[in-house]
């Protein structure tokens, strides 16, 4: 506990985690582990980018 008490007592003091970025980041190592041997790169980047808009992650769309 002692390696972690910075990040610990900042968390505590702001309420700001890195969650979101932490859960984006592993879809987008999913998505490309799923998508490995793409011979377009293109299509593998499409795929990712498409697989971490939040529509497709199931957020409501406000409008």
């Amino acid at each position: 506990m002692q390696t972690w008490w910075p990040q610990i007592l900042a968390f505590i003091r702001t309420g700001i985690t890195n969650a979101g970025s932490e859960g984006t980041n592993r879809v987008i190592k999913t998505v490309a582990h799923d998508a490995y041997g793409f011979r377009n790169p293109v299509n593998q980047r499409l795929r990712t980018r498409c697989a971490t808009t939040r529509r497709t992650r199931g957020h409501l769309n406000p409008r």
